[in-house]
């Protein structure tokens, strides 16, 4: 199940094996057993907000291998796809498909914790993030995102809050310091 994503060259990819990253986040361990949709939703939601941040596309793979009759689908969106396998197609096999239909690409990186894959996607040029590497690259996105907008807001209240003469004083005293 090929997609049908045509791939630029100077775009960075992050393929993630879903499930893998679902086992191996302290996030989802209660979530997986008894409310596995809402783990795979949240996981896209996570992921979602990390690529439009970091300017990565995502390709969010989750295994459906052993659904009977499964056809397989892709969702697709701005930053990211979400596919699920069709019948006898894993997430690591999905993957390898995809990277072996890519050709040269510059910047794509495989997050998953499957050894075996990982030595599969660095023979084939790509770059392999452990499933909690993944995890320590969104939360530092995530607080590099909280920090710029607590910036905002902070720039804001002052900008508002004072007249006109003394925000002028204020904007060249932070160009002076940025200097």
């Amino acid at each position: 199940m090929a997609s049908t994503r045509k791939y630029k060259r100077s775009q960075p990819y992050l393929f993630v094996d879903g499930y893998n990253v679902l086992n191996a986040w302290d996030l989802f361990q209660n979530m997986i057993d008894d409310r596995l949709e809402e783990a795979r939703e949240l996981l896209a939601d996570i992921l979602e907000e990390y690529a439009a941040t970091e300017h990565v596309f995502v390709i969010l793979v989750f295994d459906a291998y052993r659904v009977k009759g499964n056809s397989g689908s892709v969702m697709a969106g701005k930053h990211m796809d979400v596919v699920f396998t069709q019948e006898t197609v894993t997430a690591d096999r999905y993957i390898e498909s995809e990277i072996a239909s890519m050709g040269r690409m510059d910047d794509v990186s495989v997050a998953t914790s499957d050894f075996v894959e990982q030595q599969i996607i660095l023979a084939r040029g790509g770059k392999r993030i452990s499933a909690r590497e993944l995890e320590i690259l969104v939360k530092n996105a995530k607080g590099r995102t909280r920090k710029t907008a607590r910036n905002i807001r902070a720039d804001k209240i002052f900008s508002t809050s004072l007249d006109e003469d003394n925000r002028k004083k204020l904007e060249k005293l932070k160009k002076e310091l940025r200097e």
